[in-house]
């Protein structure tokens, strides 16, 4: 497959720059891809599609406040620095990204806050734009992380062209978000509200809980034509026993399977044993999926509306087929369906 083959026209007018007022009610488009069928419906509407003894599969990652801004030592030079990864706990190193980062050199400091809280000294290049930073702070970690946590800023992506506000932190995160660790939002699980998974509980579906941090890699575009060259950042990714089982038996009963996110699907698609069976995992996985590739474990899925050429659209296209695929985004663009992280969602069965 050729990079070319995923293109459509993005519609810069419907990418989302606010969430809408309550979760669930954002527009559903769900695709049938035996009858190549496409519907308009609620997120709410989910509810008609599942039923007793089906299990979604949620990833319960906690986006952190991962975008700083500080100034450099003698010029006052305003930066962006972006955590991407605590490297060390106990010395307090981070892989992160400058911006700009030409203006940033080893053995320069960074000053965050008023009155200079908190300082940071680069200590490697690791990238053109990353660097590694060592914070100086002498008092106890909880206390650190209490600080990052008040001067950063929720990681809105760059196609969000404002600042992030306060609602950001609770919106930019799924309501079941858990353990921090994550630069984006897994945005297939933001429709979810408290309500509808309890009416989701009750009508007896059953969610299974994995974590994949999301890092950067998301949004990275892919530069060569030929796929099979493009290199996947790698992210840390946790499937349980528990999980596992859960997947299998609902497998075993041939219920429906649902990956609720892009990242679920990597996710579960890493641990797969030879008879297609979900294994426990706890590493990293770098997996790219792009067309033509059989699924072992999802039999449907959940996700938002992603941008050309990206490797997320690659995947739902592997998962939904290319054809069916382009059609339905035509259809969004008609239908004024709003666009990724903050848009609508599609439900792939």
């Amino acid at each position: 497959m050729k990079l070319s083959q995923f293109r459509y026209k993005e519609p810069a007018d419907l990418i989302a720059q606010q969430p809408i007022a309550n979760r669930d009610e954002s527009r559903l488009m769900v695709l049938n891809r035996k009858k190549g069928k496409i519907e308009h419906k609620s997120f709410k509407d989910i509810i008609k599609y599942f039923d007793d003894g089906d299990v979604m599969i949620i990833n319960n990652t906690r986006v952190f406040p991962a975008r700083l801004y500080g100034n450099k030592e003698k010029t006052g030079a305003r930066i962006e620095v972006f955590l991407l990864r605590e490297l060390d706990r106990d010395s307090k190193l981070w892989d992160v990204l400058v911006d700009p980062a030409r203006k940033i050199r080893i053995g320069n400091k960074l000053y965050f806050g008023d009155n200079d809280l908190l300082v940071a000294e680069v200590i490697d290049n690791t990238t053109s734009r990353g660097r590694t930073v060592r914070f100086l702070f002498d008092g106890p970690y909880d206390e650190f992380k209490k600080m990052l946590d008040q001067l950063g800023q929720t990681p809105l992506p760059k196609y969000i062209k404002r600042e992030a506000a306060p609602l950001d932190r609770e919106r930019y995160q799924t309501i079941y978000a858990q353990h921090e660790g994550a630069v984006a939002a897994p945005t297939g699980g933001l429709h979810f509200s408290r309500e509808l998974m309890k009416r989701l509980e009750i009508k007896g579906i059953t969610f299974a809980e994995l974590t994949l941090h999301i890092g950067l890699g998301a949004f990275r575009p892919v530069e060569v034509e030929d796929l099979t060259k493009h290199k996947m950042d790698s992210e840390e990714v946790n499937i349980s026993a528990k999980t596992a089982d859960i997947v299998n038996a609902a497998k075993e009963r041939k219920n429906k399977i649902c990956a609720v996110d892009t990242s679920v699907m990597r996710a579960i698609e890493t641990s797969v044993s030879t008879e297609g069976m979900l294994k426990p995992f706890n590493g990293w996985t770098n997996k790219f999926i792009f067309p033509p590739y059989d699924f072992s474990v999802a039999n449907s899925m959940i996700t938002n509306f992603h941008r050309s050429e990206s490797t997320l659209f690659m995947m739902v296209a592997a998962f939904a087929g290319l054809d069916l695929l382009q059609e339905a985004y035509k259809e969004a663009i008609k239908e004024k369906y709003r666009f990724l992280s903050y848009g609508d969602a599609m439900l792939i069965l």
